[in-house]
């Protein structure tokens, strides 16, 4: 028996004594007879980790079918290949050695439960460059040789897409590096790449030389001229008012189309016309968003099916949004932020995270009707998100089992899973991925400070109750149900402020998601007729009080129901 269907006899009113705030459990006065239908369902659930046995918790990883497919569904992984996987153990991570954890992924056979079933991965700069992160490109048609060859990349993309992954690059148009034979090149006046550069003459009209960006300036004197870099002096700024570098971007991504990939993460999106190098009162949004969108027809018809994403690095929904006429997605960024805020006060009063959250999708929908989500908790240039739930992977389970419940394309970063810790200086957010238990394709590029406080994979593997092992049940149920993978989000009433509620609706499928952000029981009164009960976050996790459903404390429960 796999699933029960959870049918409500009657609606249940709401009850004077349930407006309290986080109100605890309801003293009931014995269960209907409907409860002892659902306690058997729960008990015998293969995979939903609930029950109402007294023994330890068992949780199964039962295999599931994975529906959610292509590049467009499913779950997204993002990897700093330095960081990830050694193969030759000179300590830097290498395509060789991800091809190795492939099947720590998802290693395509949906029988096995010890993969996390990763269906994309996000390779950070993969380019040869002159810098550890891979920002500042020196060869936009070659691999980093610290990382391996092309070779070992096109091994890559077959071992990844044989297992069901496909895989975006980092695309890195903004700028390139000063070491790059263009702008070399161009630093010579009379050169041919004089003008694929912000250069300008001392006097020029129009354009403010003292100006500074982020504590920096932007504008740059080398050779009695002066040229412009945004994020610093070694990333000079491309001049796509020049045409033959519109044309040399989309043979950048066509080479890469070509040869496999399946979509890119473009870089630095706003800053094409940033208004620094734009002659005073001129704006560049609408130059900038017409040339993305030249950008991302070129590759979905050179690549029908290619996924392009941007990163608009801004809390603000509508900068995000005005970017979404011209690209498939961009990342939900302070998103994170706004679910640990949440998790960590134990509240959301009336619902406001899932209001929050169908605001942002409602002006999402006005910039691009079409357009795709992706939801994270934080990225490579953020401190790592559980430094903001006080290090607490119980904390951690729920903001997972929030964001990976959402609309669109999740982005895990890697070592998400497992709780590892990171905050700024940048190197210190981009940490060695932790194996543990002496793993030989251990990476040790720079040593962790946080390594007394991190869990390794190899400790969270046997561990049913881990959050490794967590995020594993969640993304086989996301990938199972419709209604999660291609789902829309509509937030739901909840007379609990401890209590998240909202549904996903798809064509075929409607769910019910619930998660009680308090340390203590908290019941919600809700209409579940003909849902049935996908995922239950804790064994005892789950029980109806005089007609209310309860969850059991820091935890996440889904109902389905086919439409």
């Amino acid at each position: 028996m796999e699933t029960m269907l959870y049918e409500m006899k009657d609606k249940i009113r709401k009850r004077p004594q349930d407006t309290a705030p986080c109100s605890g459990l309801a003293k009931g006065n014995g269960a209907a007879p409907w409860i002892y239908i659902l306690l058997i369902a729960l008990a015998l659930l293969p995979c939903t980790g609930c029950s109402h046995h007294t023994a330890d918790p068992v949780y199964s990883l039962a295999a599931v079918p994975q529906n959610a497919a292509g590049n467009r569904q499913g779950v997204y992984y993002e990897i700093f290949v330095r960081s990830f996987a050694d193969s030759d153990r000179d300590g830097i991570g290498d395509i060789n050695g991800l091809i190795s954890k492939l099947d720590y992924l998802n290693d395509g056979d949906p029988e096995t439960t010890t993969d996390l079933r990763i269906t994309g991965i996000w390779l950070m700069p993969v380019n040869k460059a002159a810098s550890y992160h891979g920002y500042d490109v020196t060869d936009y048609y070659d691999i980093n040789p610290e990382y391996g060859t092309l070779d070992d990349f096109d091994r890559l993309l077959q071992e990844a897409h044989s297992r069901g992954i496909s895989v975006i690059m980092d695309l890195v148009l903004n700028h390139t590096s000063d070491k790059h034979d263009w702008f070399i090149q161009s630093v010579d006046p009379q050169s041919p790449y004089r003008n694929w550069y912000h250069w300008r003459t001392e006097g020029s009209e129009g354009y403010d030389f003292n100006a500074r960006v982020w504590g920096h300036s932007v504008w740059n004197k080398l050779n009695g001229g002066w040229y412009y870099g945004l994020f610093w002096s070694g990333m000079p700024d491309l001049n796509y008012d020049n045409p033959d570098v519109r044309r040399e971007a989309l043979n950048i991504a066509g080479f890469w189309l070509d040869r496999g990939v399946d979509g890119f993460r473009l870089d630095a999106v706003p800053h094409l016309y940033h208004s620094y190098e734009l002659p005073w009162g001129e704006s560049g949004i609408e130059k900038t968003t017409g040339w993305w969108r030249e950008f991302t027809d070129f590759c979905h018809a050179r690549k029908p099916g290619s996924l392009v994403i941007g990163e608009v690095l801004d809390t603000n929904t509508a900068a995000r949004a005005a970017y979404l006429s011209s690209l498939d997605s961009t990342f939900h960024i302070g998103l994170g932020e706004q679910i640990a805020a949440a998790v960590k006060s134990g509240r959301s009063k009336n619902n406001y995270l899932a209001k929050f959250i169908e605001n942002n999708y409602k002006q999402y929908a006005v910039a691009n009707p079409d357009y795709i989500d992706a939801p994270m908790l934080s990225n490579h240039d953020q401190n790592r998100i559980i430094g903001l739930l006080n290090g607490r992977h119980d904390y951690m389970k729920v903001a997972a089992g929030i964001y990976l419940t959402l609309e669109g394309l999740p982005f895990i970063y890697y070592g998400e899973e497992v709780g590892m810790f990171g905050s700024k200086p940048d190197e210190d957010i981009r940490l060695p991925f932790p194996w543990g238990g002496g793993d030989r394709f251990q990476t040790t590029w720079r040593e962790s400070r946080f390594e007394k406080v991190t869990v390794t994979a190899a400790q969270q593997e046997n561990d049913p109750d881990s959050l490794l092992n967590h995020y594993k049940r969640l993304i086989r149920a996301r990938n199972k149900n419709e209604a999660l993978y291609a789902g829309r989000f509509k937030a739901l009433f909840s007379d609990n402020e401890c209590i998240v509620a909202y549904a996903m609706e798809s064509d075929h499928q409607s769910a019910v998601i619930l998660h009680n952000l308090s340390e203590e029981w908290q019941g919600i009164t809700i209409d579940l007729k003909e849902y049935t009960l996908e995922f239950c976050q804790k064994t005892k996790g789950l029980k109806e009080s005089d007609g209310r459903l309860e969850l059991s404390p820091l935890s996440t429960v889904i109902f389905v129901k086919q439409r």
